[in-house]
């Protein structure tokens, strides 16, 4: 659902940078500059969860003002959805296979081609604050600012430059002090930037910031008709360990340490994970933790609660937190937003919310991403774009197409072995021409901890097709319009056979067009 609020159109100019030197870049009036880029993402965002998707949950206002000021992608989608092959696909704009980045334990090339290189050489200054998670130092950036791999949500440490800092605060608001001390810093009449500003909220453990502990404290949220899906005819969906009844672990994810030690996990190593996480608090958070988890942990031990009663009280404590952790992360857009408003970099300076992929909220009974299966395989998109287009828009995108895009932007040409696409023609409002008519996805990390398999497939605009290999071996076909939720396998089924030999048709000609691994 989207909000439909009036706001006064943004006003700025475009022009071509590629052929700029840096002395003729300072020379611009403030009104001729090219302009600015602010790219914020989030780690796991579920589009469920923003109301300007979705508000059976949540409202996000200030993400929202994105959207009501902008453009609203309906099926904006990742290639791979899992966090650090999903950076490097938008730092190259090509898929994993290419970039070398295909699962968590790759390291990132940092010395390949990237948008924030090509950039920077235009006459952009370029920064990154937040989460990197990439395994290697950033390059094309004349600042950065980033957490040490996942970061904490509590007092963790960066690396600013390569040197290792200390913070102290909740990561949300401190990655957001740091994004506006930096935007404050900087000569406004030298350069336009690109400002690659990246939370780590609301990734796993989902931990609130005290001030909205006690939001959603008697909420009671609709549990997923599909929350105790069976998977069948889904040998894949079956394999999993991503449960919110089985794999939830109540110490880690749920905060149950409780101090006198009778709560256990049936995990050794999530539960001494879960009790760390306390000792990183300070003592005024300590007491604010303890003034409300404290308080959980009682009402759970006295509910003795097993079985069905267990698996939606463990879906409504997760959706809680989960959900005030997006509260400060929308408080601080707002944040942002505001600065642009004020020092008047608003007329020039387009704004980009997204998240690394998607997030179940329940659906299919889960936690996490990394399936092609909508709720991981899709993501928010949400541009604001001065003298852009307002309102929906329904083509397949994917996060391989933010870098052509950010160079387009800045009338810097697109390398032609980018495997993205600009979405600025789209966001001007002009009808594109021979747009994609299917998306490409491949997952590569097995085993893992979620014990999702490899897979790959192809989307189109109402049908997908996944093949699982590896430990398995087999095909999923869905009508994305007769069956939203992905409950029934029609692959193979009689009367399916000419949309099948259609899918394989558009999957070998992107496999052929990306290059793409061989498998099947």
């Amino acid at each position: 659902m989207m909000n439909t609020r009036k706001i006064k159109p943004i006003v700025g100019t475009y022009i071509n940078v590629s052929t700029l030197s840096l002395l003729s870049l300072s020379c611009f009036s403030e009104e001729k500059k090219p302009m600015n880029i602010l790219f914020i993402m989030s780690d796991d965002h579920s589009y469920q969860t923003i109301s300007a998707y979705d508000n059976r949950y949540i409202e996000t206002p200030n993400i929202d003002r994105i959207s009501d000021e902008g453009m609203r992608f309906t099926k904006g989608f990742v290639a791979n959805s899992i966090s650090g092959p999903s950076r490097a696909c938008v730092m190259t704009g090509k898929h994993s296979h290419v970039n070398g980045f295909m699962d968590n334990s790759d390291q990132f090339d940092g010395s390949q081609q990237t948008f924030p290189q090509l950039l920077q050489k235009a006459g952009y200054e370029t920064a990154v604050i937040g989460k990197w998670h990439l395994g290697t130092d950033p390059i094309g950036f004349d600042y950065w600012k980033i957490l040490i791999g996942q970061g904490d949500y509590y007092n963790t440490p960066f690396i600013d430059n390569g040197k290792r800092v200390k913070s102290s605060g909740y990561a949300t608001n401190v990655t957001t002090d740091i994004a506006l001390e930096w935007l404050g810093s900087r000569d406004k009449k030298a350069k336009p930037f690109c400002l690659m500003l990246h939370h780590k909220a609301p990734h796993r453990t989902w931990m609130p910031d005290t001030v909205d502990l006690s939001l959603y404290k008697d909420a009671v949220f609709p549990i997923p008709a599909n929350f105790y899906d069976n998977y069948e005819g889904r040998v894949a969906a079956q394999n999993q360990k991503m449960s919110i009844d089985k794999d939830m672990d109540l110490i880690y994810d749920l905060k149950l340490a409780d101090k006198e030690n009778e709560i256990h996990s049936d995990s050794k190593g999530l539960e001494n994970a879960g009790r760390r996480m306390y000792t990183r608090l300070n003592p005024a958070q300590k007491a604010a933790w303890d003034r409300h988890y404290d308080r959980v942990i009682e009402k759970f031990k006295k509910a003795n609660l097993s079985g069905k009663a267990l698996a939606e009280w463990k879906y409504q404590q997760y959706m809680k937190d989960y959900l005030r952790v997006i509260t400060s992360v929308d408080r601080n857009i707002g944040r942002v937003l505001d600065y642009l408003e004020e020092n008047k970099l608003s007329e020039n300076t387009v704004v980009v919310y997204t998240s690394d992929q998607g997030f179940y909220m329940g659906e299919h009974g889960w936690f996490d991403k990394r399936f092609m299966y909508e709720e991981s395989f899709r993501t928010p998109l949400l541009i604001r774009m001065p003298n852009g287009k307002n309102g929906d828009c329904d083509q397949l995108v994917q996060n391989i197409d933010f870098a052509p895009t950010f160079l387009d932007i800045a009338g810097v040409k697109v390398p032609k072995d980018m495997h993205g696409e600009s979405l600025l023609p789209l966001l001007k409002g002009k009808k594109a021409k021979k747009w994609r008519k299917g998306l490409y996805y491949h997952y590569y990390e097995h085993p893992s901890e979620h014990s999702v398999n490899k897979h790959y497939g192809v989307r189109t605009d109402r049908y997908k097709l996944i093949y699982f290999y590896g430990d398995v071996d087999a095909w999923e076909l869905y009508d994305l319009k007769n069956d939203p939720s992905e409950m029934n396998n029609i692959y193979g089924q009689v009367g399916t056979e000419k949309i099948t030999k259609e899918l394989f048709s558009e999957l070998e000609r992107l496999e052929k067009q990306y290059n793409s691994p061989k498998i099947r």
